[in-house]
C-alpha cells in the first residue's frame, strides 16, 4: 500500500493521546478520535455557517490504522458541500508517531452539521463572504 501525504493546508486541531484514552488493548478509544474529529469539524462549519451549528450525522466513518498512547493526533478539516442548511464537511484524522516520527492518516469520515437558530431550528447558512 502506498503512503498517503498529508493534506495540504492548516491542521483544524491538533492533540496528544494520552494512558486515559486507551481501550483493552492498549490503542486509543475509536469514541475519542470521534469526538475529537467532531470538535474540529464543529469549528469549520460553525465558521462557514456563520454561527451555531450541530451535529447531524457521521457519514462514512473508516477507521484505517490504530492510534496509539503519545501519538499526535491532528485532525484536517474542510467543507466539502454544501446545501440550503447543511454542511458536509470532510475530515482525515492523522496520527504522528511517538517513536517514528512520521505521519499516517488514522480515519476519515464526512460529519453533517445543520445551521441552526437560538431556538435550535433550522436555518439558512448563509452564502461565503
Amino acid at each position: 500500500m502506498a503512503q498517503e501525504t498529508q493534506p495540504t493546508g492548516e491542521a483544524t486541531l491538533r492533540v496528544q493521546a494520552m494512558p486515559a484514552d486507551v481501550n483493552v488493548n492498549g490503542d486509543i478509544f475509536g469514541g475519542w478520535v470521534l469526538s475529537q474529529m467532531d470538535i474540529a469539524s464543529g469549528i469549520v462549519a460553525a465558521q462557514r455557517g456563520q454561527g451555531r451549528v450541530t451535529t447531524v450525522g457521521v457519514d462514512a466513518m473508516k477507521f484505517i490504522r490504530p492510534v496509539q498512547v503519545g501519538d499526535i493526533l491532528a485532525v484536517w478539516a474542510w467543507v466539502e458541500r454544501v446545501g440550503r442548511s447543511s454542511m458536509g464537511i470532510r475530515i482525515e484524522a492523522w496520527a504522528k508517531r511517538r517513536h517514528r516520527g512520521i505521519s499516517e492518516k488514522v480515519t476519515e469520515a464526512v460529519f453533517t452539521y445543520v445551521a441552526i437558530d437560538e431556538n435550535g431550528r433550522p436555518r439558512p447558512v448563509p452564502p461565503e463572504a
